[in-house]
């Protein structure tokens, strides 16, 4: 390894994290270039090459590769071979520095009328009165009350339609209940098919449990069945993960037709689905969810983080059976225990007096304006669902997604790389914009006039450029 001496470092750190090997590798080697082992423009050896030195596999090495590459921290070129990106060495997409407006974070938008923060103090007021402090903060029943799982059944119900409460969990965020999902239907080294380009929480979870993501390609309405078949032929996955409203980040949204092909090539194939849903309630005619069209097959999950806000740690999962739930119970309990108790009684209050309707609509009213904004801003020709919290921004010709977003960073923008959402293959020219998380709709149009700047903005070449 005396060639490179980064290597050592790299083989003690696989020998004494728990992850897997190729997530450990690709943290190794962001380490190195934090440190200036390795610097921009470096060439790195041969994959083979690594592997041999650290003495694992080298599908190892092009999954700690491919992982890098999301991360913008290489860069490969057919011959030439890898190279650290320029731009690399610095905090890499996410932003560290004052920002126009911080756009990388999908959240709602805090709504003004009805003033968000009075309704709070007022209701978590009338709770510190009504109930005892002491059961508000300690432990919860895990899965949340009899009450609190009716009336989660209630606000999902125009999705899924009716469900027995013996099939509702409330859990403590959408990704907590995922994770036990997952873990439930999965075992390490089993295959998890999902689209090509996918929200990155579910990358986080295979890694945990050491599974193995596989793509397939989409289209305008999402998953092509097709595609999705010869996958499951070839691969023979445990489990589905899918967004089929207003996916994250493509936007796309199955048309009911396209739901029932999917669900189809599932039962074909024997694959069990978990459903994310956190955007179908944004819409005033959702479609109806995979678990209204086949009960048996698909585990739900609607998160209030996208509907009404992340501070209150809910979502609601639907699940097959009575036995199902008690198995995702079980597992929702060793990750997350259980949902907090003040937070659980504001949730209930807001579901019972019908708050939490009145703040949807709020929100609904709020994205549709930002939607219009960001349309008339930045054009046609982006991926945008008029009720939805954010755009998949397509780029031009001369902009790669990490090298875009590096430079809009520069400028003062924090968006994020289609890098971060790429399972496998070629990230596409794309990057997010969450509408969401910006103060107001005028200083959502200031910044999206700052991103149309840096999309007509010629970059300078780089390294890569140069022969």
């Amino acid at each position: 390894m005396s060639a490179y001496p980064y290597l050592a470092h790299w083989k003690e750190e696989i020998s004494r994290s728990p992850n897997a090997i190729y997530m450990t590798l690709a943290d190794a080697l962001a380490l190195s270039i934090r440190k200036g082992d390795l610097r921009e423009g470096d060439r790195l050896p041969p994959q083979r090459t690594i592997a041999d030195c650290l003495g694992t596999n080298l599908t190892t090495v092009t999954r700690a590769f491919t992982e890098a590459r999301r991360r913008g921290l290489i860069d490969a070129t057919v011959g030439r071979g890898t190279f650290v990106r320029v731009g690399a060495g610095e905090s890499h997409w996410r932003h560290t520095g004052p920002a126009v407006v911080d756009l990388t974070m999908n959240l709602p938008p805090i709504p003004q009328d009805p003033p968000l923060q009075r309704i709070i103090q007022s209701d978590i007021a009338a709770i510190l009165k009504q109930q005892d402090l002491n059961s508000l903060m300690s432990y919860r029943v895990t899965g949340g009350t009899l009450e609190e799982r009716q009336l989660g059944a209630k606000w999902i119900a125009p999705v899924i339609g009716q469900r027995r409460t013996d099939e509702i969990l409330v859990s403590p965020g959408a990704q907590s209940a995922l994770a036990a999902i997952v873990s439930t239907h999965t075992q390490p080294g089993d295959v998890i098919v999902t689209d090509r380009i996918a929200y990155p929480g579910i990358r986080t979870i295979a890694a945990q449990f050491d599974l193995i993501l596989v793509g397939v390609d989409s289209d305008m309405e999402g998953m092509m069945p097709d595609q999705l078949d010869r996958v499951c032929a070839e691969h023979h996955p445990r489990l589905l993960y899918c967004i089929p409203t207003i996916h994250n980040p493509t936007t796309a949204t199955m048309s009911l037709q396209r739901r029932k092909d999917i669900l189809k090539v599932a039962q074909h194939h024997h694959l069990h689905i978990a459903e994310d849903d956190p955007y179908s309630l944004l819409m005033d005619t959702p479609l109806p969810a995979l678990a209204a069209l086949d009960h048996s097959r698909v585990s739900y999950v609607a998160t209030l983080a996208k509907t009404l806000s992340p501070g209150l740690r809910t979502a609601y999962v639907a699940l097959p059976n009575a036995d199902m739930t008690r198995r995702v119970a079980a597992a929702i309990r060793a990750i997350a225990l259980t949902n907090a108790g003040l937070l659980s009684a504001l949730t209930a209050r807001w579901m019972q007096t019908g708050q939490a309707h009145t703040i949807l609509h709020a929100i609904q009213k709020e994205l549709r304006l930002r939607q219009s904004i960001a349309r008339r801003v930045l054009g046609e020709g982006h991926c945008m669902n008029p009720d939805g919290p954010h755009v998949w921004l397509k780029l031009p010709d001369w902009w790669g997604s990490a090298d875009f977003v590096a430079y809009a960073r520069r400028r003062g923008l924090a968006l994020v790389p289609s890098t971060v959402f790429t399972i496998s293959g070629e990230p596409p020219q794309r990057a997010r914009i969450a509408l969401g998380s910006a103060p107001d709709a005028a200083s959502l149009e200031e910044s999206l006039h700052g991103v149309l700047s840096v999309l007509q903005h010629k970059r300078s070449p780089g390294f890569a450029d140069i022969v």
